[in-house]
């Protein structure tokens, strides 16, 4: 019988995981990607138990532990005196707990870890220099056209090709995000600049009057990820590649915690992007092609989900593939099972966002409160995200 021929759009993480894990399924894949050479945009990723349970199916997790971090915590912190508002531990009992580590990471380490493992299992299938100007359903087959004349056919599209989807567009017509009135600024910083024993292996979230400040380290402890988010209404580009102005950064955040100002003393360079929001969409396929990842639920980043639930599309779709007996019912149910929980996810990550950008004093200091008065609030809030376990939920791949 010869195997489905799957076309992924986007050599991103949630369009590597989902490569990898339809090879392992016994399909026949191609991944093209419009850069001209692989890697990834941006710094740090947070990767809860839900993300890692997938990557340890596809036999990463062994070299993801010598390149990124296990924190020991997370605190959420006062911008000005540096009070401990509400910790969660994430050392041991964490790991008993949920059967998997929470890892801080960079994502070029991940990246090049999960380009690695498609690699692996089918050399010579990723094509780079590829961006999608279309796509031709003809119904028993889908043709992929690429800027440079050139098409590909397959059986089934996958696009996963982020926030500024070409296959999405394609589908669906433009979107119509929303400005949140908000911008982050984002860095890292070499650890050795910075005084010994300043920053431990914790998770640090910073929250204050309009502003919230995220810090963690990465590269076993080697570098800090640093990133800054303010409210402001004249910057709207959405791009984690624009430079930003490292005096505008510390302007923003005067008069914080001495350790975030060493932090910024101690940036070469910055970056800045605007925050857009966007609502769940009712539909993610047509025909033979879907879509995964920020392709087709992006998420602000306040829940640090967003590449998790990419990693979790990936399993999922290569598992509706592998057990349903054709790709309508196949794609059907892939959305049907994923929508509800990204879809919560996108609207919790909107909702904390709005809890972490508090003005009122009041507000500020109830919200505080409730968060003292209760550890375990913030673990709650995440556990039925940290619990989810893909893996058993749908079986195993192969």
């Amino acid at each position: 019988m010869t195997p489905l021929r799957v076309l992924v759009i986007g050599a991103g993480l949630g369009g590597l995981t989902a490569a990898s894990c339809l090879r392992r399924a016994g399909f026949e894949v191609r991944v093209f990607e419009q850069t001209p050479a692989l890697g990834e945009v941006g710094a740090g990723i947070q990767l809860g138990p839900n993300a890692i349970r997938v990557l340890h199916q596809l036999g990463i997790c062994e070299a993801l532990d010598t390149v990124a971090v296990r924190p020991q915590a997370l605190d959420v912190r006062d911008w000005q005196s540096g009070r401990i508002i509400n910790s969660i531990p994430l050392g041991e009992a964490y790991e008993e707990q949920y059967g998997m580590p929470y890892y801080h990471a960079h994502r070029a380490d991940l990246h090049a870890l999960l380009v690695d493992a498609f690699e692996a299992v089918a050399p010579g299938c990723i094509r780079l220099r590829s961006q999608c100007v279309g796509l031709d359903d003809q119904g028993h087959t889908v043709k992929v056209h690429f800027a440079d004349g050139s098409w590909a056919e397959g059986d089934v599209v996958i696009g996963a090709d982020g926030i500024h989807s070409a296959v999405r567009e394609h589908l669906f017509g433009p979107d119509h995000p929303r400005f949140t009135g908000m911008v982050a600024f984002r860095s890292t910083v070499p650890i050795e600049r910075l005084p010994g024993g300043l920053i431990e292996r914790r998770g640090y979230n910073w929250a204050g009057p309009h502003h919230h400040f995220v810090h963690y380290l990465l590269k076993g402890g080697r570098l800090v990820n640093c990133v800054g988010i303010c409210e402001q209404t004249d910057w709207r580009v959405e791009s984690w590649s624009v430079e930003g102005d490292l005096g505008e950064l510390r302007s923003e955040f005067a008069g914080w915690h001495e350790t975030i100002q060493g932090l910024i003393d101690g940036m070469d360079h910055c970056f800045k992007w605007a925050l857009y929001d966007r609502d769940p969409m009712p539909s993610w396929t047509v025909g033979r092609a879907t879509l995964l990842g920020d392709a087709c639920h992006p998420m602000l980043p306040f829940l640090a989900q967003g590449a998790c639930m990419a990693i979790e599309d990936g399993y999922v779709i290569a598992r509706c593939l592998q057990s349903q007996a054709d790709i309508a019912t196949a794609l059907s149910t892939y959305e049907t099972l994923r929508k509800p929980r990204v879809s919560q996810v996108q609207l919790g990550a909107r909702e904390r966002g709005k809890r972490l950008h508090l003005a009122d004093p009041q507000a500020m200091a109830e919200r505080d409160r409730q968060f003292s008065a209760d550890p375990e609030r913030r673990r709650q809030e995440m556990d039925w995200i940290y619990r989810y376990d893909v893996v058993a939920e749908h079986g195993l791949i192969g």
